[in-house]
């Protein structure tokens, strides 16, 4: 399991990273800027419960993240595996008794709080921990207009406060647009490239 200090703040970004793409590293790098974090954790899913297909072997996903995420305030974790988590709101659960002293900021794509409703405890992540929305091509509008942030908009900092997120007690939330990268997963897998394509 990753070290953290007491009193440090550190973003959660979860996925299959099937394969990691320059997109998420781009992601990454302005969440540490945006959101006012001491570091990010990657947590390479076992799988994602809500996609059908099982994603290439953890190893291969894990040696690939690490390639693609070269940063000294990033850590590159298999920590749901494990742990033996299978959805977020328990995986958040047991970091938050592991590390009682450390704060935890979920991070997402627009593209994941479109369809955040279909999570599983998905309430009980929101007001569990602040949670940083990052833009993703295409993803603007679906993001704003969706259940979660309907439900939660009194909770909703501005984007120009996104430094004061780390700090915010859930229920809070912060949009941002950050500059575009439009590199998918799913289109490397589609063009066949996940052993070639390293960016």
């Amino acid at each position: 399991m990753p070290y953290a200090a007491p009193g440090q703040v550190i973003g959660l970004l979860g996925g299959s990273f099937d394969p990691a793409h320059a997109g998420h590293a781009h992601i990454t790098t302005e969440a540490l800027k945006r959101f006012g974090l001491d570091r990010v954790w990657w947590l390479v899913s076992p799988g994602n419960p809500l996609k059908s297909r099982g994603p290439e072997p953890l190893p291969k996903r894990m040696a690939r993240a690490r390639e693609v995420m070269q940063h000294p305030r990033v850590e590159v974790t298999d920590i749901e595996d494990q742990l033996g988590t299978r959805f977020t709101a328990q995986t958040v659960a047991r970091l938050r008794q592991l590390y009682p002293q450390v704060r935890f900021v979920w991070l997402m794509g627009a593209d994941n709080m479109a369809q955040f409703h279909q999570w599983q405890d998905w309430r009980r992540i929101m007001e569990t921990v602040p949670i940083g929305v990052l833009a993703r091509p295409g993803q603007r509008i679906s993001a704003r207009m969706s259940r979660a942030a309907g439900l939660y908009a009194p909770y909703r900092i501005p984007g120009r406060f996104g430094h004061l997120l780390a700090r915010a007690e859930a229920p809070a939330w912060c949009f941002v647009n950050v500059p575009m990268n439009d590199a998918s997963s799913t289109a490397i897998r589609a063009r066949g490239g996940w052993s070639a394509q390293t960016g």
